[in-house]
């Protein structure tokens, strides 16, 4: 099983999905991933609702605030690295032409975050760890397993995390095009980036998360069933199966079926 404890410095640690609505959005993943939720006080009144998989967290959700609902910020699920600073991370990302909104923060006794934008449009969160290192447990079915950049800037991209994180990426190539950029971190392969062309019209970079299913099949029919949209079929790529679907308040998010590591 994938359980963790600890992640390394540049490994992806932990997602969350912003939703429009919270309720709908723990049922859907309820019945799709097996999850469940315990909801938590997270200042303010809000509440922050960790997601249990067989009693291991394994992501959170959260519903946005209505002012952001109200200028359209669509539900979108949001990935987090791992770091040993916050604060360092924040000013790294500034001096490589990243953008820090707002400054580093912390988040109770959990840890403290910086939330970035790479030049090219796609944001993340710099996550410095406290009580709350990340998912209690990757990798397994109903657990989140690859963190993809969908970019019309690859490689510039690829530059800008791994002075960043200190990321290296290998590239692959098919008729002398670059394809993909398996990103690896403390030698482990940790996500990858997708070169993307016209068809997404004008919109920006983003960060897609992946969670592991027994079957892509039955979990795109599964999707159907509780009311969410299928945007990819199945498709095979070598080392498994990968479809991409979105829940029924419009968050994408993937599905893999295949071999994961521990």
């Amino acid at each position: 099983m994938g359980k963790r404890e600890r992640y390394e410095q540049g490994t992806f640690s932990w997602v969350d999905l912003a939703t429009t609505d919270a309720a709908a959005a723990k049922a859907f993943y309820g019945e799709l991933f097996g999850w469940e939720g315990e909801d938590m006080p997270a200042g303010g009144g809000a509440t922050y609702t960790m997601l249990r998989l067989d009693g291991d967290y394994v992501c959170a959700l959260y519903e946005m605030e209505a002012a952001r609902s109200e200028q359209g910020v669509p539900p979108s699920w949001f990935s987090y690295v791992s770091v040993d600073s916050a604060d360092a991370t924040a000013s790294r990302a500034r001096e490589l032409g990243g953008i820090v909104y707002g400054e580093a923060f912390d988040v109770l006794d959990a840890g403290r975050m910086a939330v970035i934008g790479d030049p090219t449009g796609a944001v993340l969160g710099a996550w410095e760890p406290r009580a709350h290192a990340g998912a209690q447990r990757v990798n397994d079915p109903g657990c989140f397993t690859w963190n993809e950049l969908q970019s019309r800037e690859p490689e510039p991209a690829a530059g800008f995390y791994s002075r960043l994180f200190g990321w290296e990426t290998e590239a692959h190539e098919e008729n002398g095009q670059l394809a993909y950029l398996t990103i690896k971190n403390a030698g482990s392969s940790n996500g990858g980036i997708m070169p993307v062309t016209g068809q997404r019209g004008d919109a920006p970079s983003f960060w897609l998360t992946y969670f592991t299913v027994p079957s892509c099949k039955e979990a795109v029919a599964k999707v159907r069933e509780l009311g969410g949209e299928v945007l990819a079929e199945p498709m095979d790529i070598g080392a498994g199966r990968i479809a991409v679907v979105s829940d029924p308040q419009g968050a994408a998010f993937a599905l893999f079926e295949g071999e994961t590591d521990d």
